[in-house]
């Protein structure tokens, strides 16, 4: 075989085990191989703690919710529906664990290989989207408290959740189109796309990454900055309640989505590059791999926000929650609607 073709041979190798199979030691660079052995202690133990608490805390909040589905009010509308998606993802979880225990083989069929890849983006997405709806939410409640009154009615939150809903599924839906089973070694579920698919892949994936992530993560940066400014100028008695929902969607971001979004973004653009330093291409591929199952953590940090807030999210709150106005002000509209 000519030269040109080993080095084909050999950056073809190379992709293969970014996206997540496992190829044999023929079919790696002697000078750039990949030791993934890590993955198949690292990832199902991960998953299998995100499964159990995931499906455990969710359902204690859809439990709790439903049982007092007359008192919702918005901040427990965005996170029943928070807790849904996390829950529906929980599900999925066993089907990777068993994959990476039997070291990467999937036996569970081409459809449940497409709708478990799907499941991880749509909840990932939809938390960082009813995160956002979250956010502004306080934001407005906060800082322009009177358009809360005319803006949040339960109607208009259950709208918008519904929004939400389409948007990302639009959003993520053609991961259906791109995951799927393939032969390596043995039959694996590929994450992203195969490699001949791959080209397409790449402008669909930065855009995700833009419009899932670094719009909404902007949009939470901008909201928060404004009302940490507005709670230190006029809500000193309300500090502790606006902080703790600002700390806990702050660590959520930078524990689970922040990290997974950049190691992400960077291995989409290597997958593409020439002449990436080995180095290079083994550290941003520990790195993936390390921060794909954090951003699943999500499906359960997000309940976090809940029992951080239930006393809050229990009760038809008045306008004077969260008055900016000096004590006393009477206001014939409650602020949730």
């Amino acid at each position: 075989m000519s030269p040109r073709g080993d080095s084909r041979n050999i950056s073809v190798s190379i992709l293969q085990k970014f996206a997540g199979s496992s190829l044999s030691p023929s079919t790696t660079s002697s000078s750039c191989s990949i030791d993934e052995s890590y993955k198949y202690i690292f990832l199902p133990i991960c998953y299998s703690f995100t499964f159990i608490f995931s499906i455990f805390l969710n359902s204690v909040i859809l439990y709790r919710s439903f049982r007092q589905s007359r008192r919702w009010n918005a901040s427990l509308i965005y996170m029943v529906n928070l807790a849904s998606t996390d829950f529906m993802y929980g599900l999925s979880l066993p089907f990777l664990v068993a994959s990476y225990i039997m070291r990467d083989r999937w036996v569970f069929g081409d459809f449940m290989c497409r709708l478990v890849r799907f499941l991880f983006y749509f909840n990932l997405y939809c938390s960082i989207f009813f995160l956002t709806c979250i956010s502004v939410h306080r934001y407005l409640g906060i800082c322009h408290p009177m358009k809360v009154i005319t803006l949040e009615t339960k109607k208009a939150v259950k709208c918008t959740c519904v929004l939400v809903w389409i948007v990302v599924f639009a959003l993520t839906c053609p991961i259906f189109r791109f995951a799927q089973t393939g032969h390596v070694k043995r039959l694996n579920c590929w994450d992203d796309a195969i490699d001949k698919e791959f080209p397409d892949y790449i402008p669909y994936g930065i855009i995700l990454h833009l419009l899932g992530f670094f719009i909404p993560f902007s949009i939470i940066a901008w909201c928060y900055s404004h009302v940490v400014l507005t709670i230190f100028r006029t809500l000193h008695s309300q500090i502790s309640i606006s902080l703790g929902t600002i700390i806990t969607i702050t660590l959520l971001f930078a524990l689970c989505f922040f990290p997974f979004h950049v190691t992400r973004t960077i291995f989409l653009l290597l997958k593409v590059a020439k002449g990436v330093p080995c180095h290079t291409i083994t550290m941003v591929s520990m790195c993936y791999k390390i921060t794909r199952p954090l951003a699943s953590f999500n499906a359960w940090l997000n309940a976090l926000l809940y029992f951080l807030t239930k006393d809050k999210v229990h009760t038809t709150h008045s306008f004077a929650d969260f008055q900016i106005f000096p004590p006393g002000t009477q206001l014939s509209s409650p602020l949730w609607g």
